[in-house]
């Protein structure tokens, strides 16, 4: 199971442990998007950070309503215990935990400030 907390912002945050191809675990707070549909954004600087391998270009929608060309870079994800590797969308200056990193999961939030984020494996 991972957990979080919902901040003063009400957006609830988890602490994942990214991995780039050398050097050690960096633990990032993400904010969870239920409106975003790929796996993961990080903020540019931290992809370069990282040392992350460019696979390729790509665009979107943003939640202003403007589309912007992005790189999706590769990224090994501590997600419930387990190395995943997943594309990560460099755009943004916060970490977003997208609805394809979330599949196969059931996501329980108390929507106050300091509430309980739970992610656990579906049933």
């Amino acid at each position: 199971m991972i957990e979080g907390l919902v901040n003063a912002a009400y957006e609830a945050v988890v602490t994942v442990s990214l991995l780039g191809p050398s050097g050690p675990a960096r633990q990032v707070e993400a904010v969870i998007d239920t409106g975003y549909t790929g796996y993961l954004t990080l903020p540019p600087a931290l992809v370069s950070e990282l040392g992350l391998p460019f696979r390729n270009r790509s665009t979107g929608i943003l939640a202003n309503g403007s589309e912007e060309a992005f790189g999706v870079y590769g990224v090994t994800v501590l997600w419930d215990g387990r190395p995943r590797y997943i594309d990560a969308d460099a755009v943004g200056p916060t970490p977003l935990i997208g609805m394809l990193l979330l599949a196969e999961h059931d996501l329980n939030i108390r929507v106050r400030d300091g509430g309980a984020v739970a992610i656990r494996p579906a049933e």
